[in-house]
């Protein structure tokens, strides 16, 4: 169904001033996943234990006026870090398959704007224990001949675990007791990493020569099985040694496939051989295969240090390194130095010239230079001097000095850089040297370029024109020396001075500064210059947007205020009501833009200053209302629910009403009620006027009557005004029960949530009850038993049942124990007796192969006393049928529900709407002690007196099972 009312609503004000019932937020948290164990430590913090791999669900209870938002966060982090859990945000964080990293002190922190935020914490401490490592060990000095004959030996346990592990060493399959053998000793040694435990064996012996197994336990905890691991210890126990097939340093060139192999040459046990690569993973076309690495088709990307390493838990691991080079070469360049003593920028004849030639690679060292002259190869002399590496430039960097410069040196030179042997291609630069071919650079901004101005997100070039011989590359950079340019270099190359940038954003606003690269060039003084970038981008306005809400007939200033623009200046500002123009205003450059009018109901819309500096526009909108605030839910309501008769709930929906006199007066409420399994199906309510004026944080209620359990409704509620509606808020009711009852009520269990109102199952029976409603029933279970629904005879609707098929076996008992009622009478009004009780439920007991049903009354004292009060035998049909008891109990006492399986498949037992009353049952059909066989009902009258009555009732009963 789906309701609307107008309310006549009553206004609760808890407090006579401030902020009524508007609260800071209170939080709680508690556990809902796989814990161990929920325990508090002496500081009062709460411990979560849980196992590795297992599920973590902590959720937050919250309270508080508004309703408060929730952040989960960890020590030293977001509690997202490492795992991106996107429930940091919600009450109920969930983290599938924890992992011991993600411990630690967990936070809840609510926060709804009132007061101070709460936070709440919660220290999870996540359980788990390794696989252990054994390790044989000798001292050096020992290390002579045979290795482990007549020595020390030491062997060596370590496992990581929480909590701390405790160790059990065994020979063979016997456990070792320091105590009763004089030839071993047992310790922890100091500054280990992880639990670790010692076994000595001292001067060993013949029997030392065994089995050793290192057991290690958490004592179960989290249900975390023990480990070990075994180590035969021989005379012929080694640690082991390598031999590598190749160089440690290791050359080769590009496109070669590369093999390294590790052998063992001594270890018992035999070592296993792992391969790595030093901070990085072996490359994807490498193959480990038997202590050998294969890597085919190498490139220069696969240079680095390889690792191989051989292990046997004897002494220590045996290592070998390997150095691989793969060649590479390059951008070359050149360089051009005048006669440095003279301070020249030009060649001159009678002085020295420098030419140099430097190339990028690897190996470096390796690379081999030839200079030539005209196309012949240069040998030392007085006038030519080779320098195959040049102390003054770059390492790997080769020269060709020229002394006293003659006319005949005027010619082309050549530098040819290689690597001796390689296929690795050589490279080569001509450099032709006159008087009138080398020219010192000149460096200038175009006309017109010092300042470039462009549109945010457009594409510019900023220019620099370079002119000299050779003419050397241009450098840029930011004239800021903290920023870098857009490509995240400090600085770029470009060939023709020309710096292109493409969607250009404000922040790349500024001076960039280019200049001459000392290479490829004159290597003289670099040429400088400056070119400004103007990024012009549309207003930057505030507010983007702005609810603004007003009563009717009172009047509204609209504000638009620009915060910054380039260019600064408006070229035009345009008002808009709902898309139609209001009126053109002339821009004042030192006024932000404002709109003035009187509200009514004909002008309520969307309002839109448009700005415009001639680059762009950019838009102030406001949505203008007289429309109320909307409403917002009080949560924290005590004890909301209230059970009615057949099967109907209440519900006390309480809110208060946000900014209240912001608006015309308001004068009722809409509330949408919708049973969220049906259809829409609406009813029209109307009422009077409310008496009074909502106040700010004045706490409004209504009971919402005639909901059925245990159905599900999405409340919707929108305040009213003379002149229009508010927003509808929206939240979702649910029928749900007491956690517990600790004394008897007029409260109906129907089993409707997961806490199944107290009840528990009784750890010593074969088998338990199990939660189910039509909805979860097996489709494939047989139609000869148990029920299609619950009592109430809906499909949401949850009962309590007994499974009858296999695995159960004839006679397999199932028992469910009621929570403790406390009694606060031992005896009734005077002259009456103990105070009675009445037990009150619904059984559904079809099926030709149906057990036994009883009830027991376990009243509890210095030692329990179980008394049945009620026995249903076999098939008692096709509908659910209620049963009343009156039970006298002397102190607090269980009721127990005990169901026992028949002799077949086809004997399903379930109970549902189960109450617990103080005073006689009000049904006529109230009984004592009953025993109903195949639907017939026996009487077993109180007190058990050896009547005639109880006698056939128990004879009967036995002689059924």
């Amino acid at each position: 169904m789906e309701l609307f009312w107008i309310l006549v609503f009553s206004i609760i004000y808890p407090y006579a001033q401030g902020q009524g019932v508007y609260a800071p937020a209170n939080a709680k948290i508690v556990h809902e996943g796989q814990a161990c164990v929920v325990k508090d430590d002496n500081i009062s913090e709460r411990i979560y234990t849980i196992r590795e791999g297992d599920h973590l669900v902590l959720k937050c209870l919250v309270k508080g006026h508004p309703r408060p938002q929730v952040r989960w966060t960890k020590t030293a982090g977001s509690a997202s870090d490492k795992f991106q859990e996107t429930s940091i945000y919600n009450e109920t964080l969930r983290i599938e398959g924890i992992q011991r990293v993600q411990g630690g002190r967990y936070y809840c922190k609510a926060d709804n704007g009132v007061g101070v935020a709460a936070i709440k914490s919660i220290r999870v401490d996540v359980q788990y224990l390794d696989k252990p490592v054994l390790t044989v060990h000798q001292t050096i000095s020992d290390v002579r001949g045979s290795f482990y004959q007549e020595k020390t030996v030491f062997l060596r346990c370590t496992v990581n675990s929480n909590p701390p592990a405790r160790f059990i060493w065994k020979r063979g399959t016997i456990p070792i007791e320091q105590s009763k053998d004089q030839g071993v000793d047992i310790y922890e040694p100091l500054y280990t990493q992880g639990e670790t435990e010692v076994l000595k064996l001292k001067n060993l012996r013949l029997k030392d020569f065994a089995n050793y197994t290192c057991q290690v336990s958490v004592r179960n905890v989290c249900e975390i099985p023990d480990s070990s691991v075994t180590f035969l210890l021989t005379i012929g126990t080694t640690p082991p040694a390598l031999r590598l097939s190749v160089n440690e340093s290791l050359v080769v060139d590009p496109g070669k496939d590369v093999t390294l192999s590790c052998e063992v040459t001594a270890g018992l046990p035999k070592p296993t051989v792992t391969w790595s690569r030093y901070l990085n993973p072996l490359p994807r076309n490498s193959l480990v295969r038997d202590g050998t690495l294969e890597l085919r088709s190498v490139t220069p990307a696969d240079s680095g240090f390889y690792n191989c390493t051989a292990v046997n838990n004897v002494g220590n691991p045996a290592k070998r390194n390997v150095n691989l080079l793969v060649r590479s070469m390059g951008n070359l360049t050149f360089q051009i130095t005048p006669d440095s003593n003279k301070d020249s920028e030009s060649i001159q004849m009678g002085r020295d010239l420098k030419l140099s030639c430097h190339v990028d690679a690897e190996p470096q060292d390796k690379v081999n230079y030839t200079w030539y002259q005209n196309a012949v190869l240069i040998y030392n002399s007085d006038s030519l001097i080779v320098l195959h590496s040049d102390p003054d430039m770059a390492p790997g960097t080769s020269s060709l000095e020229i002394v006293d410069m003659k006319f005949h040196d005027q010619a082309t030179y050549s530098c040819v850089a290689n690597f001796p042997g390689s296929t690795v291609p050589e490279l080569r630069v001509d450099v032709n040297i006159t008087q009138n071919s080398v020219t010192p650079p000149i460096l200038t901004v175009p006309e017109g370029g010092q300042v470039v101005s462009v549109r945010e997100g457009g594409t510019t070039d900023l220019v620099c024109l370079v002119d000299g011989k050779p003419r050397p590359p241009v450098l840029w950079s930011r004239a800021d020396k903290d920023l870098t340019m857009p490509t995240g270099e400090w600085a770029v190359e470009t060939r023709d001075g020309r710096l292109r940038l493409t969607n250009v954003t404000r922040d790349l606003m500024g001076a960039y500064r280019c200049q001459t690269a000392p290479y490829n060039g004159l290597n003289v003084k670099p040429r400088q210059a400056q070119v400004h970038l103007n990024v012009q981008y549309a207003p930057v306005l505030d507010p983007v947007f702005q609810d603004v809400r007003s009563p009717n007939y009172q009047f509204v200033t609209l504000r638009c205020i620009i915060q910054k623009s380039n260019p600064p200046h408006m070229a035009s500002i345009r008002w808009t009501r709902n898309g139609e123009p209001l009126t053109s205003l002339t821009p004042n450059p030192r006024e932000n833009p404002q709109l003035k009018f009187k509200l009514d109901p004909s002008n309520n819309g969307t309002y839109k200053c448009r700005v415009n500096n001639g680059v762009g526009s950019s838009t102030c909108t406001f949505n203008i209302s007289s429309r109320p605030y909307n409403a917002e839910f009080y949560f924290d309501t005590p004890n909301p629910i209230r059970n009615l008769k057949g099967n109907n709930f209440s519900y006390n929906l309480q809110w208060t009403q946000r900014e209240p006199v912001a608006t015309d007066r308001i004068i009722g409420y809409w509330v949408n009620v919708r049973n969220q399994n049906e259809k829409m199906n609406q009813m029209n309510l109307f009422s009077k006027q409310i008496d009074k004026e909502p106040v700010k944080g004045g706490l409004m209620s209504y009971i919402l009557t005639d909901l059925k359990i245990p159905l599900s409704y999405e409340i919707r509620l929108a305040p009213i005004t003379t002149y229009s509606t508010g927003d509808y808020v929206s939240r979702t009711i649910k029928y749900s029960e007491p956690y517990n009852y600790p004394r008897p009520s007029d409260h109906v269990c129907g089993f409707e949530d997961k806490h199944i109102c107290g009840f528990s199952q009784d750890r010593g029976d074969n088998f338990d009850w199990t939660r189910q409603n039509h909805l979860t029933q097996n489709p494939k279970r047989s139609s000869n038993t148990g029920p299609e629904m619950d009592r109430s005879g809906t499909k949401e609707g949850c009962y309590m049942y007994i499974e009858a098929s296999s695995p159960r076996v004839p006679g397999d008992t199932a028992r469910l124990l009621s929570p403790l009622y406390n009694v606060t009478a031992a005896r009734g009004p005077k002259g009456s007796g103990r105070l009675p009780y009445c037990i009150s439920f619904f059984y559904h007991m079809k099926g030709k192969q149906t057990g036994t049903l009883d009830v027991w009354l376990r009243v509890k004292s210095i030692a329990s006393v179980d008394t049945k009060v009620l026995s249903l035998i076999g098939n008692q049909g096709p509908d659910w049928n209620q049963a009343n008891i009156i039970v006298n109990p002397s102190g607090p006492f269980q009721v127990v529900f005990q169901a026992i399986r028949g002799s077949g498949y086809e004997g399903d037992i379930a109970i549902d709407d189960v109450s617990v009353t103080k005073g006689k049952c009000k049904q006529e059909n109230s009984v004592s002690n009953t025993v109903l066989i195949g639907g017939a009902p026996v009487l077993c009258s109180q007190p058990l007196a050896a009547s005639l009555t109880f006698a056939l009732c128990s004879y009967l009963l036995l002689l059924y099972r």
